[in-house]
């Protein structure tokens, strides 16, 4: 496995490794946000509301098996060979996993809808997205593998071109279906789906080019043990036990979103389209913010490889810096940029009033929130994923719900708060198991 430059000038091996990642992380909630604004441009909020509520029911049953990035990234950072049989191991599962969530989904979407409250005028809207962009979910699960085994090679140059090519040609197909053939949210789904497969496309002819070998190796592998060569039940014993705990950890993360976007819909169409909007902007302060502990979890998986102190520690405090200096500029920009920001989504008065009440919750978030992203990419590359399971179980149990409940009568404003003592207990927590480790434990041993 090749690596750039070990343990020197560790803000620019950081800088460079995120960088990339960053533009194509933003390229993800840029998606959402010209779905968003179309949507919000068309004359009623009910085409809105119906996507919003979709794409929150596919994001829970899709990014349940975010997984297969997460884990992906941190085996291949870890391995001493390149990566291949973690690929292949990690692709046969998003396959597997994809079929099964076709199979299940499909007769459970309209149960999950009506769980989320959404409005008689949303509803349709809501499943006819559904049902189409179910037929994608193991290209999509595919394409989290792929991402996690480049992000792991520390190759985030691959992650650019796939996710900025793909998403750039599924905004394009926006304005073709929903503007121009006037599909609504048909349209929205449609584009979504064929940008998962070229995703796929592009990704399986860029893992031809590593080191021109990556077929060759796994091609090698099926040769000399069959069309099944891992039967060794230990690799998938430990590919199992990483998934499993970031499987419930982002189990409850999704629940979390989830039920904030089905609070918003108990308050009506236009409360939940203006939370649509301010959680399209969260997602893109999020995403940018996630290039950094993307970069974290490849040089700290490389350093528990390596078993450098040194290494994990330079990763740790640089990455650190960046981040925050990021999240302190984003923030001024969404405190900056109200007057104009919420403008450029939606032109529907009551949506634009229900957003300016509840604005400046969002303001607060990203300078809370850049922790628990930087120590999840802490925890990922050494591999310590249980513990980032229980933080999530402590944070949306013990923290979310029970403020929820005590808040109801807040409105809008009580689920934001409770979402913001979410994002806290998050980054808490971590801080907490993280000062434990680094003062008791080895975390390259």
């Amino acid at each position: 496995m090749q690596h750039a430059q070990p343990e020197i000038q560790p803000l620019g091996r950081v800088w460079n490794l995120a960088w990339p990642m960053i533009l194509s992380n933003i390229s993800i909630p840029l998606l959402g946000a010209v779905d968003t604004a179309i949507l919000g441009h068309l004359p009623v909020p009910e085409y809105l509301s119906g996507v919003a509520i979709g794409a929150s029911v596919m994001s829970l049953l899709l990014w349940a098996f975010g997984f297969l990035r997460m884990g992906t990234t941190g085996l291949v950072a870890r391995s001493q060979d390149g990566g291949a049989d973690w690929l292949l191991r990690a692709g046969l599962m998003a396959l597997l996993l994809g079929v099964l969530l076709q199979v299940f989904a499909f007769s459970l979407v309209e149960s999950i809808v009506g769980w989320m409250n959404a409005s008689p005028t949303a509803t349709p809207h809501a499943l006819a997205y559904l049902h189409i962009r179910l037929i994608s979910a193991p290209i999509a699960l595919v394409n989290f593998a792929i991402l996690g085994f480049f992000i792991g090679r520390q190759d985030s140059r691959a992650p650019l071109y796939i996710l900025l090519a793909a998403n750039l040609l599924n905004i394009g197909l926006d304005f073709l279906f929903i503007l121009g053939l006037g599909l609504g949210a048909r349209g929205a789904a449609a584009a979504t789906v064929c940008a998962d497969v070229f995703a796929c496309i592009l990704g399986l002819r860029l893992l031809s080019r590593i080191d021109g070998a990556i077929w060759s190796t796994i091609a090698a592998q099926l040769r000399k043990r069959g069309f099944f060569p891992w039967v060794d039940r230990r690799p998938w014993i430990q590919l199992l036990q990483i998934n499993a705990d970031l499987f419930v950890r982002t189990c409850l993360l999704l629940l979390t979103f989830t039920f904030f976007t089905a609070q918003g819909a108990a308050q009506g169409d236009a409360v939940l389209a203006a939370n649509a909007i301010l959680l399209q902007l969260l997602m893109m302060v999020s995403y940018a913010l996630d290039g950094f502990a993307h970069a974290t979890e490849a040089l700290i998986g490389e350093a528990v490889a390596k078993q450098s102190g040194k290494g994990f520690h330079a990763t740790v405090y640089s990455a650190g810096i960046l981040a925050l200096g990021s999240a302190a500029g984003l923030t001024a920009i969404l405190v900056l940029g109200q007057p104009v920001i919420l403008t450029l989504f939606t032109d529907i008065g009551s949506v634009i009033d229900q957003a300016k009440r509840v604005y400046w919750w969002l303001c607060a978030l990203p300078l809370l929130a850049v922790w628990s992203y930087q120590l999840d990419g802490v925890f990922i590359g050494a591999g310590r994923s249980r513990q980032m399971r229980d933080t999530m179980f402590i944070a949306t149990i013990l923290v979310f719900f029970p403020s929820w409940w005590l808040t109801q009568g807040w409105g809008n404003h009580g689920i934001w708060f409770s979402f913001l003592l979410w994002i806290s207990a998050r980054s808490l927590g971590l801080a907490g198991y993280y000062q434990y480790y680094t003062a008791t434990k080895s975390w390259v041993e």
